[in-house]
This record gives C-alpha cells, sequence and structure tokens, in this order.
C-alpha cells in the first residue's frame, strides 16, 4: 500500500460506554460554537467500538487519562484529556474539544493519527504512553 495512502488511515478507536455517551451530548451542545471540531468529534465518535466502562484497556485514552504523545513537528507533550470547563493549558489539561483533544480520544498507546490544526496544517501525533486517573469520579 503506498504510504500516502497508510498514513490517510485511521487507527481503531475505543471508548467506554460512559465516554461515549457523554462526549455525543458534548459535540452535539457544543456544534453552534465550533462545527469543524464538533464535527470532527463526532466522526470519532461515529467509528469508535464502545465497550462497556470495566472492560476498557489501560493503555486506551479516555477522558481523565494523562497521556505522553510526540508529533511530527517535533513536540513531545505530557497532557490530561479533560472536558472543556477543565481545561488550562498552564497544567496540562487540554479540552477534547480541540482538534488534538479530539483526535486522542480513544487512541491506544502506540498508535499514531493525523490531526489538523487550528491554522490548518495537517500534523501526526504519536501515543507514546496513557496512565489513568486514580479517581475516575475527579471527571
Amino acid at each position: 500500500m503506498p504510504s500516502n495512502q497508510k498514513k490517510l488511515r485511521k487507527p481503531a478507536i475505543v471508548l467506554t460506554q460512559t465516554d461515549h455517551k457523554r462526549l455525543l451530548l458534548l459535540a452535539e451542545r457544543f456544534a453552534d460554537q465550533n462545527a469543524e471540531i464538533a464535527d470532527f468529534l463526532l466522526s470519532e465518535l461515529e467509528r469508535a467500538r464502545i465497550v462497556e466502562d470495566e472492560r476498557i484497556a489501560t493503555d486506551v485514552v479516555r477522558m481523565g487519562s494523562s497521556v505522553h504523545f510526540t508529533t511530527d513537528l517535533g513536540e513531545d507533550r505530557q497532557v490530561t484529556l479533560v472536558y472543556p470547563g477543565k481545561a488550562d493549558i498552564a497544567e496540562g489539561k487540554i479540552s477534547v474539544l480541540t482538534p488534538i483533544g479530539a483526535a486522542l480520544i480513544g487512541l491506544k498507546a502506540g498508535h499514531s493519527i493525523d490531526w489538523t490544526t487550528r491554522d490548518g496544517r495537517v500534523c501526526r501525533l504519536t501515543v507514546e504512553s496513557v496512565n489513568q486517573p486514580q479517581d475516575p469520579a475527579e471527571l
């Protein structure tokens, strides 16, 4: 397969039932404010495999996960994926309603995905490792 076609293929993603339900409602409510990001998140939710909350693997990015990722732009970052109200770049908390946040949800360690920056560039990120929150109730 030509490398440019392979690069366009998205990796399989997995979401918990709870994350899927909450993110679906969030994306639908956010559609009027930023249709492009809401549509991207909705497309990710549509293609996700949904599992019971307790059956999610520990190396899958879910809400509240701490994620170490690298990009083809030379970035090497550690962030926590949160809902918009808890986002704080200074603390490394990024919203799922950002291009990179929506790209991260459901990925496993070792997986890569292309995402479009706010200025329209297509970049590639690779999840290096995932750590789950100690207390999911804090989400």
